[in-house]
């Protein structure tokens, strides 16, 4: 049976969406079927990051009501090329649309819960999909609660910036604990550090944090060059960017059964 992801952080700058893009082409290149769907409302980024321009629905009409979830998604696996499929499912990046989905009140919210939940379909169901990655806004929106709420694994990106740990521990403590999902953390934009053993790391992490740690990405300044244009995992195979999401993907598949 297929499973759901969430990619969630406490604040933005963590390299979440980029984390979540990668991953996702990362297990639909092991041939997977995977459908990744932007959630960060308040900020919607994918369609621009993968030139995604005018698909037939948004997200936003998924949840609003107004469309079945078939009529949103977009099917990119050739961007992948492998026997894997891929496909997205946008958030709208126009101004009027990012407005509108701020004001949504807490009714809008539950039932936008309820279409969430609906997605298990997809996976369940119709064998459609093996994943469903949610890329979630950062922080404790209503859209980013609902989205671990319907996941069975979240995969938290944080970094070592002094604000972002003592965010991310708390809002872990305070938090996640209530949902009792299964939850992992993965330090990205990490500087190298020669005297630093993965295995003190692994157990500073779950000491400060209470979770296990998934994997360590170090800052790579390709990344930063390539400005959120490059799908790591299929246009550069052999960087070891690539390498370390093709760590993390086995590691998902192994934790998420």
């Amino acid at each position: 049976m297929g499973k759901i992801m969430a990619v969630h952080s406490y604040k933005g700058g963590t390299g979440k969406t980029l984390l979540s893009i990668n991953l996702a082409a990362a297990l639909a290149k092991t041939g997977k079927k995977v459908c990744l769907f932007d959630l960060d409302f308040r900020a919607p980024s994918l369609a621009t990051l993968l030139k995604v321009k005018n698909p037939n629905c948004w997200l936003n009409d998924y949840l609003n009501g107004s469309c079945e979830i078939e009529k949103a998604l977009v099917d990119i696996s050739e961007r992948i090329g492998n026997s894997g499929k891929l496909c997205v499912a946008l958030a709208n990046p126009n101004t009027e649309a990012i407005r509108e989905m701020s004001s949504k009140d807490r009714k809008w919210e539950m039932r936008a819960l309820g279409r969430l939940l609906a997605l298990r379909n997809l996976i369940s169901n119709t064998g459609n999909f093996d994943y469903l990655v949610f890329d979630t806004s950062p922080g404790l929106q209503y859209s980013s609660i609902n989205a671990i709420v319907a996941a069975d694994l979240v995969v938290v990106a944080t970094t070592f910036d002094r604000s972002d740990m003592e965010g991310t521990q708390r809002m872990l403590r305070e938090l996640y604990d209530l949902f009792e999902k299964k939850t992992y953390l993965v330090l990205n934009k990490v500087l190298e550090n020669p005297t630093r053993h993965k295995s003190d790391l692994q157990a500073t992490v779950k000491d400060f944090y209470q979770v296990p740690l998934l994997g360590v990405v170090p800052c790579y300044c390709d990344i930063l060059k390539a400005e959120g244009s490059t799908i790591f995992a299929q246009d550069k195979p052999d960087h070891p960017f690539t390498r370390m999401l093709n760590a993390l993907a086995a590691e998902i598949e192994k934790n998420i059964a």
